[in-house]
């Protein structure tokens, strides 16, 4: 009896350890949103896969959904009036689409604000996206090991 009792306990752990995998909690806070915000951070996520197959979703800092590829891409916080994403090294990106729009005078992080009925672009994002994985990684590999 015993035995049944554990396994019920683990399969029931296992399940709640699903419902708040980061991924689920980011589908939460999408659906939670439920205005243009939640669309808006959807859209952004998409494009982040899309850009990034092998992207990691992460729920940190209390509920900041974060996306990393050997290490920290970006980050996606929803506010009243905005939907920031903030590129954690996006100071060392190129960015000739001129899609950062915040956050500027930092030496490290850049962001782009999103605000109602503001038009993504899709392209440029997912470059972006694309070239923060290809930094973490290619960082990751110059660093010596000891």
């Amino acid at each position: 009896m015993k035995k049944a009792t554990a396994a019920a306990a683990n399969a029931e752990s296992g399940a709640q350890r699903a419902e708040t995998s980061p991924s689920r909690l980011i589908d939460a806070r999408i659906e939670e949103l439920g205005d243009w915000r939640g669309e808006t951070l959807a859209r952004l996520r998409a494009l982040i896969k899309e850009a990034e197959p092998d992207v990691v979703e992460e729920w940190k800092w209390r509920g900041v959904p974060v996306w990393s590829r050997g290490g920290i891409i970006c980050t996606g916080e929803t506010y009243k009036n905005v939907v920031k994403t903030t590129f954690a090294k996006g100071a060392a990106l190129e960015d000739p689409s001129g899609l950062f729009n915040s956050s500027l005078e930092g030496n490290t992080r850049r962001a782009i604000d999103f605000r109602e009925g503001d038009e993504i672009d899709g392209e440029a994002f997912k470059a972006l996206v694309s070239a923060a994985a290809a930094r973490n990684l290619t960082t990751k590999k110059d660093k010596p090991r000891g």
